[in-house]
């Protein structure tokens, strides 16, 4: 992957950013939010899309073990529907008020002098309203989101990698019901997102991050078993098991100190040597 010229000049220090997902990494997965989201998911699919709740749960599975997120799988299969409206829908209705602010993770964070950087599947309201209610407003340096990777709505991709417009649906259920048939065989999604590799690559290119100077805390262990194979250090979080291509596993972001205690180490002569800005209105980047 290139990156131009942002990595011409030696770094000194081992590690540049630190990149973190957002939905159960920076809160954890007790408050509910992923709960609701799933639950605002499938009633998106009945009311909106008009499928039956009965095949809700199943489809939706599928959706998300092979794209990454049902709704990338939903356009996928030939479903169209407008972006912000499904965000709205899916986040717009989420229990924010179970997230409370997190002064011991706000002062983890900016103890450290290094880029950091949000990356999320989510959109950009979305991430926004998650650093305001746990109080982490000016504590990264931009947001990476849905909108970032997908600025515009495209339409379906055929197996020639065209833009078509569907005029079926395909029937995912039954096409794994099938014996022989393969993910080779599915049809592309439009949308770009985590876990796909490219995805990431696209994201770190954009933010000019270089993955080999990067740690990466997500909680999905798909994402980081990809974030893995593009070149990060990777930190799962929720969990103090490692996974596939972890290098650490955290029950906490709190946890960060004890399990990655040379970012500490680091810190007081990498400070020395730079000026470390705080925004004061976190941008997403675009």
């Amino acid at each position: 992957m290139e990156y131009g010229n942002c990595y011409q000049q030696p770094q000194s220090t081992k590690f540049d950013c630190l990149l973190f997902d957002v939905d159960d990494t920076l809160y954890p997965f007790s408050s509910g939010l992923s709960a609701s989201c799933t639950k605002n998911i499938g009633d998106y699919m009945h009311e909106k899309l008009g499928i039956e709740k009965s095949k809700i749960p199943e489809l939706s599975s599928f959706l998300y073990k092979t794209y990454g997120t049902t709704m990338a799988g939903l356009r996928a299969i030939g479903y169209d529907f407008d972006y912000d409206e499904y965000h709205s829908f899916v986040h717009g209705r989420l229990p924010y008020e179970n997230l409370k602010p997190d002064p011991v993770l706000r002062s983890l964070l900016l103890s450290l002098p290094y880029r950091k950087v949000i990356f999320t599947n989510a959109d950009k309201i979305h991430a926004a309203k998650c650093l305001n209610r746990l109080g982490l407003e000016g504590c990264f340096e931009g947001i990476l989101c849905f909108e970032t990777l997908n600025p515009t709505h495209n339409r379906n991709i055929n197996s020639d990698g065209e833009d078509e417009q569907n005029t079926e649906l395909f029937d995912i259920v039954e096409h794994f019901s099938q014996p022989g048939n393969t993910q080779s065989e599915l049809p592309k999604t439009p949308i770009v997102c985590k876990p796909s590799e490219s995805a990431i690559e696209q994201a770190l290119s954009i933010a000019c991050i270089n993955p080999h100077k990067t740690i990466f805390f997500d909680d999905s262990t798909r994402n980081i078993a990809s974030g893995k194979c593009v070149g990060l250090t990777t930190v799962l979080v929720g969990n103090s098991h490692r996974c596939k291509g972890a290098d650490y596993a955290l029950e906490s972001l709190h946890n960060i100190r004890e399990a990655l205690p040379e970012l500490w180490d680091v810190a007081e002569k990498k400070s020395e040597q730079m000026v470390t800005k705080i925004a004061i209105e976190t941008s997403v980047i675009a």
